[in-house]
């Protein structure tokens, strides 16, 4: 079969394909999208032969970069000999060692490893754990969650009733779980978690789990916050007997320098959520990892089962995929090497943050971010501008409204990412400074 010509695959596309958070009557009248045919490393290649910088690493997801050779081998070597097959009372090797490697390099006390399909559903699986276990194991009161203002948990309807983005979920705001948000982000992080410990100690009866993104809120603005605070949320969830879920699926994989961000508070929660670099942006496959506490509150009579689960919930595929990212970490040191890289990133924006209509800038590990000055919120298109302006200069950049950042591959070259950082100021500089400046 002949392939499409650029026009006809958006052509195509603009007749049939409904796109994740695009308003789709302008993207049908006005976008000219990118058609991407293939990837490697830190770069996408269009159908025209044109190289882009991906300063994203796709939704967060390619932390080793694309078409990692030893991530194709694996899943080469695993397709040949079983790609599928339930978990049902059923079990592989794939899916066996990958539990026992997670564990072993997952914060101390989590010793069970329940896979589902994307982050939104390892939230989901956290969220429905919790509320089970209250529910019978003497608390059946226990029903209502504690997140931050501005969270992103995820888009199912249990993990959305705890996100924080009211763009994402005031439509569907009279069918959520009820969840006590704190205020975050713009009213101060100290106050924030302040007010969390007040809402643990007065309702502790009623709350099934606190759910936090553990150093970073990622979708709400790349906003960073002391790793003190997820240490007094511990506290106060261990004072008060509920569990303290932390949302790695953003933050794990090294993306804020320590594999887990939790490492940079000392904690470790009762259920963790990953997803994402998860199996390096190869095949959609998460985990809920679960302390033994949690576990054994599901045992004894069939009735106390968790009755949950998806079709390709810990597929063969998936897992080997995921037992060679992890063997990729060990074995290439990927964490230690991507430390220079972060300093990279960290002096780029510092410099960044000088720029007139630069309002502030950040960094942590492989993420660098910074406001344009004006108004906030998702829907905001300052950011934008300086999107296309890196489009055309060679780099992927999707920005957060008004807020610019990059996350790129932990693997990127020093090269590359010099080229990605010098592409973000000259981006920049072409969109906030005046003609003739």
């Amino acid at each position: 079969m002949a392939e499409l010509s650029r026009q006809q695959v958006i052509e195509l596309d603009k007749r049939r394909v409904w796109h994740p958070y695009t308003p789709m009557a302008d993207y049908i009248a006005h976008t000219s999208p990118l058609v991407i045919q293939r990837a490697s490393g830190a770069r996408l290649y269009d159908v025209d032969g044109r190289s882009y910088l991906d300063g994203n690493s796709s939704w967060w997801t390619a932390a080793l970069g694309h078409n990692h050779p030893r991530l194709v081998a694996a899943l080469t070597r695993q397709a040949a000999e079983l790609c599928h097959t339930s978990l049902a009372g059923v079990t592989h090797e794939p899916a066996a060692r990958l539990a026992e490697e997670l564990c072993g390099v997952a914060p101390q006390g989590l010793t069970r490893v329940f896979f589902s399909d994307d982050g939104s559903t390892a939230v989901e699986v956290a969220m429905k754990m919790a509320l089970q276990y209250w529910a019978q194991n003497g608390r059946p009161r226990r029903r209502r969650f504690v997140a931050l203002d501005g969270a992103f948990h995820g888009e199912t309807l249990g993990a959305a009733a705890i996100g924080g983005i009211e763009l994402f979920r005031r439509v569907f705001s009279g069918v959520l779980l009820e969840c006590l948000h704190v205020p975050a982000g713009e009213a101060g992080y100290e106050r924030a978690f302040s007010a969390l410990e007040a809402l643990v100690r007065d309702n502790a009866d009623e709350l099934a789990a606190v759910v936090i993104e553990p150093v970073v809120q990622a979708a709400s603005g790349m906003r960073i916050y002391p790793p003190e605070l997820v240490s007094r949320a511990r506290a106060v969830t261990r004072a008060h007997d509920t569990f303290l879920v932390l949302d790695e699926v953003f933050t794990g994989y090294g993306r804020t320098g320590p594999m887990w961000a939790a490492s940079h508070a000392g904690v470790a929660p009762d259920l963790l959520c990953t997803a994402k670099a998860f199996t390096g942006g190869m095949l959609p496959m998460a985990a809920t990892l679960a302390s033994e506490r949690v576990f054994e509150g599901f045992l004894g009579a069939p009735e106390r089962a968790l009755y949950y689960g998806h079709t390709f919930c810990g597929n063969p595929l998936g897992a080997a995929v995921a037992r060679e990212v992890l063997a990729v970490f060990r074995e290439e040191a990927v964490l230690e090497q991507a430390r220079s890289k972060a300093l990279r990133i960290e002096r780029a924006f510092e410099k960044l943050a000088r720029i007139p209509g630069v309002e502030s800038a950040r960094s942590l590990g492989m993420i660098g971010a910074l406001d344009l000055s004006g108004a906030r919120g998702y829907l905001e298109r300052a950011g934008w501008r300086v999107y296309e302006q890196a489009l055309r200069r060679g780099a992927y950049l999707r920005p957060l409204g008004n807020v610019v950042y990059v996350t790129p591959p932990l693997t990127i070259s020093d090269p590359e990412l010099d080229e990605l950082l010098g592409i973000v100021q000259d981006s920049l500089s072409a969109v906030l400074e005046p003609p003739g400046a």
